[in-house]
């Protein structure tokens, strides 16, 4: 589904952006993670040698005029959408036991995958504490949301 949200945005003139939940089994540049996810430009302006494979997306590109190899398991994409009208799809995060670690610190935010967690996504800026008390974010993003619209 991933690839075909890929063809979709590509062939309607959108930037396709995916949003992967980040651990150790994906390999992005760290300084750019936020509450434990990082969203990704994959536009063919912006990356090159891209491998939109059955398993990974990989492809290499610039953060802050430094070329990094990036590799993303297709399990830890949680959506896909077009930078221009917000319009995508999401999808359940595939579990591993390095996320029950994340989640045991306090102040790190994670995003549900199952039944076992909370139905609501995670809002940007806000995290959990152990007591219910909300926290914000000292950063949180320049200029409006994009939003999602679920593609059936």
């Amino acid at each position: 589904m991933v690839r075909a949200m890929y063809d979709w945005c590509v062939d309607n003139n959108c930037t396709p952006f995916i949003v992967v939940a980040v651990d150790a089994s994906v390999r992005v540049p760290q300084e750019f993670v936020q509450n434990g996810e990082i969203v990704l430009n994959v536009s063919l302006g912006a990356t090159s040698n891209m491998t939109l494979g059955n398993d990974y997306i990989e492809f290499k590109a610039r953060f802050g005029g430094v070329a990094r190899d990036i590799c993303v398991p297709l399990g830890r994409v949680s959506a896909i959408y077009a930078r221009e009208n917000g319009q995508g799809m999401t999808f359940p995060v595939e579990a591993t036991s390095i996320d029950a670690a994340v989640r045991a610190k306090p102040g790190v935010a994670s995003v549900p995958n199952g039944p076992t967690e909370a139905a609501q996504p995670p809002v940007f800026g806000i995290v959990p504490s152990d007591d219910g008390a909300k926290e914000t974010d000292p950063k949180p993003p320049t200029g409006p949301r994009p939003s999602l619209t679920r593609v059936k």
